[in-house]
């Protein structure tokens, strides 16, 4: 096979993304290796995703025991790993039923789709408005990325699908003022992820969820990120109070294997009878077989108790390196998924940093060009934390040296 490098991706992919130049070729736990053999701590988890780190014992072993037995089913089979996985999830959860995709943004069609139907059939075709929040994301098919409020992502796209409506995020009264008997459901992030790592206050979740009852509105919460331990409980409504009425996940659904899912109740799900979606890989054995492993992982009460530890540790350090270094001056967040707002020297710059701390052995991700993005794995080690901001320190020390242009 000819060797593949980073100039190979213009050769042959979509130019959109831009990765970077170095291509990892093995991970274990929460370090990877790149092809020159360099080693690199993962403060990124692709993205949110690698929740048990990489290549985790358990997942390797569940994985092969499936591949060995059965791929794939189509959705006229009833499949035993999906079927497991479900059960365990509505065990753990507010939901009755489970709908399984590939992804966030499957999940997320599949959300608003019911709550279209569900306004329709309930109330009539007047009741189709979905209300979300300005700077969120719920994903990259036309219909998710319309709802998700970011003129970015939406230009040159154009026309984009109606009914939808936009406000500030955290104000209530703005959300009020959007409000009427047409909303069939209202969307939102507990932790608005892609647009800052920006939490939800409680009084603003706990009015959300009022609004909806007043105007009977569904609350749909999209925890494709927040999901799966990623806050410090398994899913983030739980730490406000409120129980939604639809939530979709992904991400850490998998622990790395492409899997998405919408939850919602037994009220609601009926909604969605024989024909209305689908999905050809829905459900799929390997990849149900591979969450419900996670999931049970996930749940341990030591491995959330981690989050919580090392949460406390990272945003400690991280922000005695701000003060140090000013770069940022505070952090925010929930768990391990941690945002530190760059100073105003730094506005802009966030790109910089990550690069910096890559080529001291660091991978970190961006929430937009002002923020810095920290989302490790659950089950990392105080040492590894320890170790990956010494990395992170010396990045600062360098890009500070000399003064931000």
């Amino acid at each position: 096979m000819s060797s593949v490098t980073r100039s190979t991706f213009d050769e042959v992919m979509v130019p959109n993304y831009q990765p970077a130049a170095l291509i990892p070729v093995r991970g274990q736990g929460s370090r990877l290796w790149d092809q020159q053999g360099r080693e690199y701590l993962d403060f990124a988890c692709g993205i949110a995703v690698t929740g048990l780190g990489h290549a985790h014992p358990r997942l390797l072993s569940v994985l092969a025991e499936q591949a060995g037995r059965l791929w794939h089913l189509s959705n006229v089979m009833t499949n035993e790993p999906a079927l497991r996985l479900a059960r365990r999830l509505t065990d753990l959860t507010f939901a009755d039923k489970v709908f399984f995709c590939n992804s966030g943004a499957e999940a997320n069609e599949a959300a608003f789709k019911l709550a279209r139907r569900w306004g329709s059939t309930q109330f009539g075709p007047h009741k189709s408005t979905i209300v979300s929040f300005y700077n969120a994301f719920h994903g990259r098919t036309l219909f998710t990325v319309s709802v998700g409020g970011q003129a970015k992502y939406t230009k040159g796209f154009e026309p984009l699908p109606g009914g939808i409506r936009h406000v500030a995020f955290n104000d209530l009264a703005a959300l009020e003022a959007v409000m009427d008997d047409s909303v069939c459901a209202v969307v939102m992030e507990p932790v608005q992820g892609e647009g800052g790592v920006l939490p939800a206050t409680r009084e603003f979740a706990q009015g959300v969820r009022a609004l909806c009852d007043r105007f009977k509105a569904l609350l749909v919460y999209d925890e494709v990120q927040t999901g799966n331990g990623r806050s410090g409980t398994l899913f983030a409504y739980e730490q406000y109070g409120v129980t939604p009425d639809v939530l979709t996940t992904a991400k850490g659904l998998g622990g790395g294997f492409p899997i998405g899912a919408m939850l919602t109740t037994d009220a609601l799900a009926g909604v969605l009878a024989f024909g209305t979606h689908g999905s050809t890989y829905g459900g799929n054995p390997l990849a149900c077989a591979v969450a419900d492993a996670v999931v049970e992982e996930i749940a341990r009460p030591e491995l959330l108790r981690n989050v919580g530890e090392r949460a406390a540790q990272l945003t400690a350090r991280l922000e005695e390196i701000g003060a140090r270094y000013g770069l940022f001056s505070t952090t925010r967040g929930m768990g391990l998924l941690i945002g530190a707002p760059l100073s105003d020297a730094w506005k802009g710059r966030a790109k910089d940093v990550v690069n910096a701390a890559l080529a001291e052995g660091l991978w970190l991700l961006v929430a937009g060009p002002d923020v810095l993005r920290f989302a490790p794995a659950l089950n990392i080690s105080e040492a590894d934390v320890a170790e990956g901001l010494r990395r992170f320190e010396r990045a600062c020390a360098v890009l500070t040296s000399a003064s931000p242009s």
